[in-house]
């Protein structure tokens, strides 16, 4: 009998982390080569891990909404082949840094221990430390506030190095060691901030905007828990409107040219292609255009610095069957043709609807657009998808009467008609930026050929 440790697989290039949600298989459960054993999180995707060798399940290593590393030993399987190693890789010559990276980790693991236990100065008693506020706290970081003695209220102040300001256990560390120390404890920047409000009167429009209105609750009335997923969109949109000031830019397009294109080509480019050609990846087609005339729209904002983006990697908004939103994205979106475009839109909206996205799918997203006509909207006014600097929105097609200019003059004609509503960072990008990236994405649109083969 061989044990094999299951691990957290990589998961994309900025995915470090993920949070274990569901185990779909119990101890002492038999496992099947590539079934599923555990469901995952993380900010954007849930995905599954699968085994990867046959066995019965022996050890569980973290619970419900535990934090968990790429590359950590999330399960322990037993074999009956002897040559199942704990290592994930088949690749022999990964072998030796498989084992270093273990051994590194359980150093690090013994070195964290040490330095609690040297920081220790007296036996505190346990204290509970929520995820409920602003900020999440892995089981490690938790334990070692705990057998310290840091309250919730000071836990909260310390500042985080890692994603999104999360507190590592080094940090916790480095803030135990400076408190023995009677060094100045480190806090985060918004703490620092807010220290000197608690001496003087607060204000009560300050006092307002932290307390949240009481709401009623009847007997009739249903309460339904936010998902996991809706709880970080929900943070995501409050995080963006608090940073950037938004202002939107609108405007009608005439794409008769294009919904009559579209009629006639629709049947043939589906039998060739084997896929359905939407108008999606058409006003896709147009913005990557844009943006190309317009670079100074790719950007992003840290602190004082912005940062010009080299690829232009356009998000496309995607309402998901229980109704939060995701956004996969199309890498290098300027590179592809009308046919690679179409594919990509047409898998990326799939795989999302069956909740086959990928990590590295929804990464690295340098501009979106949502289609808000889908409801039949006709115009939105969407949030800025951060860290970019602007969204589009797409409003419903219509048909509507229209003035149609002719040499012999003016006449009134039935159109296609659709509004384009442009949401972007006034930090950044003034008024004339901002209307006439929109104004191109029209030109784009309205210059249809309509006599173009694909």
């Amino acid at each position: 009998m061989a044990k094999f440790e299951l691990k957290l697989p990589k998961m994309g290039e900025s995915v470090a982390e993920a949070t274990v949600t569901n185990w779909l298989k119990e101890v002492g459960d038999s496992i099947e080569l590539d079934e599923p054993v555990v469901e995952i999180a993380t900010d954007k995707v849930d995905s599954e891990v699968p085994s990867e060798v046959e066995g019965i399940l022996v050890e569980k290593l973290f619970g419900p909404d535990d934090v968990v590393q790429v590359g950590q030993t999330i399960a322990i399987i037993e074999t009956s082949s002897e040559s199942a190693g704990t290592s994930n890789s088949d690749d022999s010559d990964n072998n030796d840094t498989d084992l270093l990276e273990s051994v590194n980790e359980d150093a690090a693991t013994n070195e964290a221990a040490a330095r609690v236990e040297e920081a220790k100065t007296t036996t505190s008693p346990a204290v509970a430390i929520s995820n409920d506020g602003d900020r999440f706290y892995s089981p490690l970081v938790k334990n070692i506030a705990q057998q310290e003695g840091i309250a919730q209220e000071e836990l909260d102040q310390i500042k985080g190095t890692g994603l999104e300001g999360r507190v590592t256990k080094d940090d916790i560390l480095n803030y135990v060691e400076a408190a023995k120390n009677g060094k100045k404890q480190s806090v985060s920047p918004s703490k620092e901030k807010a220290e000197p409000q608690k001496q003087d009167k607060v204000s009560p429009s300050a006092s307002s905007s932290k307390v949240a209105t009481p709401v009623s609750v009847n007997g009739g009335d249903e309460i339904i828990q936010m998902t996991r997923m809706g709880k970080m969109i929900s943070k995501h949109m409050v995080a963006s409107v608090q940073t950037s000031a938004h202002v939107q830019s609108f405007i009608e397009v005439d794409v008769t040219n294009i919904w009559n294109w579209r009629a006639r080509v629709k049947d043939s480019f589906q039998k060739r292609e084997g896929e359905k050609l939407t108008f999606t990846p058409i006003f896709m087609e147009a913005v990557a255009k844009a943006i190309r005339d317009f670079p100074m729209i790719n950007i992003s904002v840290d602190g004082d610095t912005i940062i010009k983006r080299k690829n232009i990697n356009l998000g496309m908004a995607a309402a998901l069957p229980d109704g939060n939103l995701i956004v996969p994205v199309i890498q290098n979106a300027d590179q592809l043709n009308l046919v690679g475009m179409a594919k990509a839109v047409n898998d990326l909206a799939n795989r999302a609807r069956m909740g086959k996205l990928k990590p590295d799918d929804t990464q690295g997203g340098t501009y979106t657009v949502t289609n808000v006509g889908t409801f039949g909207s006709i115009m939105g006014t969407p949030i800025i998808n951060q860290p970019q600097v602007a969204i589009l929105a797409l409003g419903a097609i219509r048909k509507v009467p229209a003035v149609i200019e002719t040499p012999e003059g003016d006449f009134i004609g039935i159109r296609h008609k659709m509004f384009l509503s442009h949401s972007y960072d006034h930090r950044v990008i003034n008024g004339a930026l901002g209307g006439q990236f929109v104004q191109r994405v029209a030109q784009y649109l309205e210059a249809w050929d309509s006599s173009r083969e694909v």
